[in-house]
């Protein structure tokens, strides 16, 4: 199983392989194109992710300690962000996440790129992701 440095170090490569930030912003929105949407009755107030920019939900399950999200976004940004970050966070044992500094996002060489308020989305998400992940290590932890 790849790691959540080993994931981002991968598009780092990749979001190194463009010159502009222009460049970098257009392949999030060709990442949006591989988003998955959720179905209705996963999209309610306890996965609405609070803060973000454009409308977007985040499901998780927990299974031996691993947490698989899903999740959707309303905007294009928010398509190819949460398809970014559900490639770096899904599918990792919530342990592994508790312990990543979400600081180490900076090593994509995208987050400056981000507006304010689209910086604000993305703290927003990791707050939620970071929420299930502890959910999930207590859950572990108490069985």
């Amino acid at each position: 199983m790849k790691t959540i440095k080993d994931v981002i170090a991968e598009y780092k490569d990749d979001f190194d392989l463009f010159e502009s930030g222009d460049e970098k912003l257009e392949y999030i929105f060709d990442l949006g194109k591989r988003h998955t949407t959720l179905p209705d009755e996963l999209k309610n107030d306890s996965t609405f992710i609070e803060g973000c920019a454009s409308p977007a939900w985040l499901s998780a399950e927990c299974k031996d300690g691993v947490l698989i999200l899903k999740g959707e976004g309303s905007s294009e940004m928010a398509k190819g962000m949460l398809t970014l970050l559900l490639d770096i966070f899904s599918n990792k044992k919530a342990q592994d996440i508790l312990e990543f500094n979400p600081q180490d996002l900076q090593e994509l060489g995208i987050v400056e790129l981000l507006s304010p308020v689209r910086q604000q989305s993305l703290e927003a998400f990791l707050n939620k992701v970071y929420e299930y992940a502890r959910e999930c290590a207590n859950k572990k932890a108490e069985s």
